[in-house]
């Protein structure tokens, strides 16, 4: 498992919880897609995103189509978008809007979180 953030004190978390830590930033698709040469599910976590408000509807929008659109030439099987959190319920509907859009494209399965995310489901293990 690998875990992603912008931020050293995220990466330094994720180290922490003893996941693989690799820096990537939502706002630039190509450092997540970087990362998914031997990655079968990518979940976007990203329901409580802080930052300006167009970079939020950035990430929930049109860099996340952007992100869909090329994992299609990776081996990424699956989708799980988080649409639950503190950004403004309008923004996670588009994004959800986008994710399943985007499945039914090209037929990758997607899972849309909302706010009780059942872990087993999703096919985490936890440590």
């Amino acid at each position: 498992m690998r875990g992603t953030s912008r931020r050293e004190e995220g990466l330094a978390a994720i180290e922490a919880a003893g996941i693989e830590a690799a820096p990537a930033d939502p706002e630039n698709p190509s450092t997540v897609l970087d990362l998914v040469g031997d990655v079968a599910t990518v979940y976007w976590l990203l329901g409580s995103a802080e930052g300006s408000a167009e970079n939020i509807e950035a990430i929930h929008g049109p860099r996340l189509e952007r992100l869909l659109e090329r994992l299609v030439e990776t081996p990424v099987r699956r989708f799980v978008y988080e649409a639950s959190g503190s950004v403004d319920t309008e923004i996670l509907e588009r994004g959800s809007e986008i994710a399943q859009a985007a499945g039914e494209r090209w037929r990758i399965p997607i899972t849309i979180a909302g706010p009780q995310i059942d872990i087993a489901k999703l096919g985490w293990e936890l440590r």
